[in-house]
């Protein structure tokens, strides 16, 4: 039978009831689950668990907050977090900030999953015991000082367990099957395994003394740069490649590292190297098929609609107002799906960077204005003050004119949708030499602080205090348009005073014939 006591967290009895019944066939007999995340953290006071599996998004505390303060509590056990697919950035947070052994997608694969927690289990008790070896090296060092005339005897006896120890770490980083690098601060390479080598593609001779710059790539930072930001924590880059010399090909790694001599003025840190080939196969294949999915959608989608309108438009004979309401409603509904089919396009587009804008020299305050129009009749509806400010009606500027009309539609219709009844909604538009910035703010609810940082995330689904109905997706495509043009977009809220969207395009403001700006 398989040992480990497991405490799983999911608010979600469905989720805690699988696991139950998995743990069960898999032969583990100490499984403990909880729907609440703060119960979870009384019985754990009390027990010392050796894996902690949890959700990520749940009411009163997420699984970030949670592992948080599982991990002062028992710094050593393995700990799996629970995400969606549009939580990675979150998961990966995790993974820097407090140790998280693995992120698991859902849905899961149960022989991937049960695999990841016989390893966890497995990891919890070797880090135990390293901790436990640390904790009785330290007491014979007491030891040695109280009882100096038995030196000798105690020296002998501690050597052999500390050899004991050595030995299974040295097995430990010699099969690894992931590459792992000591190097010290400047990022010069001193010691490898077998399986860095291996990803390498050159033998430990050739490779000791040099820069982890020269092997390890990527077109965002170099490691020794980012060695530098790093003390006690441990940190977490991905977007890496190794050019293979044998293979001639690039291997897409991610790379963990942490400080191994926190007391030490000597800065020395290991680093696990993973090949990720697979899992990049994967997303992608992932990813496409999603492209393909929504854009074969389309067309059934149209021609729904388009049919639909025949009817309405009682070009295949007159109908009842019932009838008319009915017709109306479907086509309505399916304009809905059509829109979060292209959606779901355009942020595929974006994330596989396959959407090229299309620039152009526009008149920005006319592009306001014309969304200004198409959403006014939407604000009269609710009674609100709906107005633009601009300091310059004359502004030109230099990019993809449809793109930034969804910014500004997105941004302006979500202000009007939030806002109660008699309120304000005020649309700023000036210009600061060769830059632009847009804003747009209401005087509704507002957003709480804890929740601003996840609202430009993709599928993100309103505040912890109101969900959307929406898709989740207009805010972080708002996102990935404005920083392809390379710009900025930010909010600021206060509670139950209002919020206030802005975005930034430098450099886009076009000069007048004659003028200097």
């Amino acid at each position: 039978m398989n040992k480990g006591k497991i405490v799983v967290v999911d608010d979600e009895k469905i989720v805690t009831s699988a696991f139950k019944t998995l743990l069960k066939v898999e032969g583990f007999s100490d499984g403990h689950f909880f729907n609440n995340p703060k119960e979870a953290i009384e019985f754990l006071k009390e027990n010392k668990p050796d894996l902690i599996i949890s959700d990520f998004l749940m009411p009163e505390m997420n699984g970030l907050e949670f592992l948080q303060a599982v991990n002062e509590m028992y710094p050593e056990v393995s700990k799996i977090l629970l995400t969606g697919y549009a939580d990675k950035e979150n998961a990966i947070r995790a993974i820097n900030e407090i140790g998280l052994y693995r992120y698991i997608e859902k849905p899961w694969n149960n022989d991937d999953l049960i695999i990841n927690i016989k390893n966890g289990i497995e990891r919890s008790y070797l880090l135990s015991e390293l901790r436990q070896k640390i904790t009785e090296l330290e007491a014979a060092k007491k030891e040695l000082e109280k009882y100096s005339h038995n030196l000798e005897e105690l020296v002998e006896e501690r050597t052999h367990d500390l050899k004991q120890s050595n030995a299974k770490l040295e097995g430990l980083f010699n099969y690894c099957a992931d590459g792992i690098v000591i190097i010290n601060e400047d990022g010069i390479i001193e010691q490898l395994n077998p399986a860095c080598e291996t990803l390498i593609g050159h033998i430990s001779d050739k490779i000791i003394n040099s820069s982890i710059d020269d092997f390890l790539f990527s077109k965002k930072t170099f490691i020794s740069k980012e060695l530098h930001k790093l003390d006690e924590t441990e940190l977490l880059l991905r977007d890496f490649c190794i050019k293979n010399p044998f293979s001639n090909t690039e291997i897409p790694v991610d790379v963990s590292f942490a400080r191994i001599n926190p007391d030490d003025d000597y800065k020395r840190f290991v680093g696990v190297i993973r090949n990720v080939t697979e899992q990049k196969k994967a997303d992608k294949l992932r990813d496409d098929f999603i492209a393909t999915l929504t854009h074969d959608l389309r067309t059934p989608l149209l021609a729904a609609i388009q049919t639909l309108k025949f009817f309405l438009d009682g070009a295949l004979g007159e109908l009842d107002e019932q009838q008319k309401v009915l017709l109306a409603t479907m086509q309505k509904s399916n304009e809905d799906l059509l829109g979060l089919v292209n959606a779901l396009l355009e942020v595929y587009k974006y994330d596989a960077e396959k959407l090229t804008l299309t620039k152009t020299d526009f008149n920005m305050y006319n592009l306001v204005e014309q969304v200004y129009n198409e959403l006014l009749p939407l604000a009269k509806s609710k009674n609100i003050d709906f107005s633009i400010e601009c300091d310059n009606h004359e502004t030109e500027i230099n990019a993809d004119r449809s793109e930034l009309r969804r910014v500004i539609c997105n941004l302006c219709g979500n202000a009007i949708n939030y806002t109660q009844e008699g309120g304000k909604v005020l649309i700023t538009l000036k210009t600061e030499d060769k830059d632009l910035i847009f804003s747009v703010s209401d005087n509704g609810s507002g957003i709480p602080q804890e929740d601003i940082p996840n609202m430009f995330q993709r599928f993100s689904q309103g505040t912890s205090k109101k969900r959307s109905t929406g898709t989740g997706l207009g805010l972080y495509l708002s996102r990935q348009i404005i920083e392809s043009h390379g710009g900025k977009i930010w909010l600021e809220s206060v509670l139950n005073k209002g919020s206030e969207f802005s975005f930034l395009l430098t450099d886009v403001v076009k000069e007048k014939e004659g003028s200097l700006l």
